[in-house]
């Protein structure tokens, strides 16, 4: 089964949210759906970057999966952006 990850950005956080459950919400919004493979959080150019890699069967499944997520994610912080990719032979290549 393919692997694929959602990158989001965050940005403004809900009023009490603390940044470190951020992860953990969009993990488990995601682990709702399919297999969670891991989970990362980085800071990138001054701002917190979430990641999940998971599995799923088609481009179309994972789009899908990675928009619930990033729904489930909105309930503790505001995404700037978000992306979708496809790991392909040992690289990251986004979906179209």
């Amino acid at each position: 089964m393919p692997s694929y990850r959602v990158t989001m950005i965050v940005g403004t956080l809900e009023l009490g949210v603390k940044p470190e459950t951020v992860l953990p919400t969009l993990t488990q919004a995601i682990a709702d759906f399919t297999t969670v493979e891991s989970s990362d959080i980085a800071i990138v150019s001054g701002r917190p970057r979430v990641t999940v890699r998971f599995t799923a069967d088609t481009d179309e499944a994972a789009f899908l999966i990675a928009e619930q997520g990033i729904d489930g994610a909105r309930v503790s912080a505001e995404p700037i952006a978000w992306q979708v990719n496809r790991q392909v032979h040992g690289r990251w290549e986004p979906l179209a």
